[in-house]
């Protein structure tokens, strides 16, 4: 049974792609009122028990408690998190119900793709899910920290890896048609995990490689456990790389000339 956790699920925008690869989905959110737009929209799915929404802040079991602190951010409901934020004046302080990576696992089963999206806290369920020794064959997590990506690949439990630019999902993955289904991404989505995701899995030290050229930022680090699934050879490994070293130069280099170009029609 295929069962992805789509952990930090927001407003539920990834959860009709998740139904289409999975046989059983369960979402996390903490913000009780996108829980309740997630089970208004999808209350046909709940009904049938192919998704189960947790209304919940994901913690490790050492922080579990019956209750914790969260942060619901003021304007912008994206940024709500469970770490005590250093800029507290934008946000709210709320009590809510918490529970941990093992209740979730022993309850609805283990993961076949994990998708982790917490505001400053992945890390920290990344470790708590490599000390159960519990290996999705897919995972992704919100790469701005680089202790996350040190997390994921130091676990030396992945052989894979692919990197999501957020800022581009709506606009790359458009009309994807899956099982006779077209569907795409809206904007500020998580957008697709695994052999969805264009190009070939990358080694480690390649993928490093890559996230110099791209830089950090909006980004996803996903990561499986299935050796070399499209049988990409190492020379269109290298050709992905180079276009991407090509696209980033062209990119600078036409930023360099509108900026000169600008200032020499300001004169």
């Amino acid at each position: 049974m295929k069962i992805i956790y789509d952990l930090g699920a927001n407003n539920g925008a990834e959860i009709p792609y998740y139904l289409l690869r999975a046989d059983k989905v369960v979402a996390v959110e903490a913000n009780p009122m996108l829980c309740n737009k997630i089970k208004q929209e999808f209350s046909k799915e709940i009904n049938e028990e192919r998704l189960a929404v947790i209304a919940s802040v994901l913690t490790t079991a050492k922080e579990r408690s019956e209750a914790v602190k969260f942060y619901l951010h003021k304007k912008n409901h994206v940024l709500s998190q469970f770490p005590k934020p250093e800029n507290i004046q934008d946000f709210d302080e709320v009590s809510l119900p918490a529970t941990s990576l093992k209740e979730l696992f022993d309850k609805h089963g283990e993961p076949y793709y994990l998708k982790i999206d917490i505001e400053h806290y992945d890390h920290e369920i990344l470790r708590e899910l490599f000390a159960l020794d519990i290996v999705p064959t897919y995972i992704s997590a919100e790469s701005h920290d680089p202790v996350v990506i040190a997390e994921i690949i130091t676990a030396e439990k992945y052989t894979g890896f692919k990197l999501v630019d957020g800022s581009s999902v709506a606009r790359k993955y458009m009309n994807m048609v899956i099982d006779d289904v077209s569907f795409s991404f809206p904007k500020h989505s998580a957008g697709p995990f695994g052999e969805d995701i264009e190009g070939p899995w990358l080694s480690a030290a390649d993928f490093l490689m890559l996230l110099g050229i791209e830089g950090m930022g909006w980004k996803d680090v996903h990561a499986t456990t299935i050796v070399n699934p499209r049988g990409f050879t190492e020379s269109e490994k290298l050709l992905f790389l180079y276009r991407k070293i090509l696209a980033r130069t062209y990119s600078a280099m036409f930023r360099h000339i509108k900026y000169i170009s600008r200032r020499i029609l300001q004169r």
